[in-house]
C-alpha cells in the first residue's frame, strides 16, 4: 500500500520559516519526481517546486530565493524549507510523487502565515 506522510505545517508569522516532509512508502517503481503543489482557497493547485532523482529542481517564480527542496533518495522523502513566508504562501501543501507511469498524493497539510 502505497502512503505518503506529510508533516511540518502550521501557523507561522510572516517572515517565519516552516520545513516540510513527506515521506514515501509502498511504492514498488522507481521514484523519478517528487514535488510540492499548493492550494489557497478559491484557487487552482499550483506548483512551488520539484525537484527530479538526479537533484535537478524546479521553482515557481513565486517562491524562487525562498523556498528549498531537497530530497534523501535512501528515505524516499522530499523536504521544502520556507523562509521568508508570506501571508500570501498561505495554503494547502501537497506532496506528489512520480513513479512512472503512476502519480500519488499527500493528504496535504495546511500553512498559515499571519501578517
Amino acid at each position: 500500500q502505497v502512503q505518503l506522510v506529510e508533516s511540518g505545517g502550521g501557523l507561522v508569522r510572516a517572515g517565519g520559516s516552516l520545513r516540510l516532509s513527506c515521506a514515501a512508502s509502498g511504492i514498488i517503481f522507481s521514484i523519478n519526481v517528487m514535488g510540492w503543489y499548493r492550494q489557497a482557497p478559491g484557487k487552482q493547485r499550483e506548483l512551488v517546486a520539484s525537484i527530479t532523482s538526479g537533484g535537478s529542481t524546479n521553482y515557481a517564480d513565486s517562491v524562487k530565493g525562498r523556498f528549498t527542496i531537497s530530497r534523501d533518495n535512501a528515505k524516499n522523502t522530499v523536504y521544502l524549507q520556507m523562509n521568508s513566508l508570506k501571508p500570501e504562501d498561505t495554503a494547502v501543501y501537497y506532496c506528489q510523487v512520480v513513479a512512472v507511469p503512476y502519480h500519488y498524493w499527500g493528504q496535504g497539510t495546511q500553512v498559515t502565515v499571519s501578517s
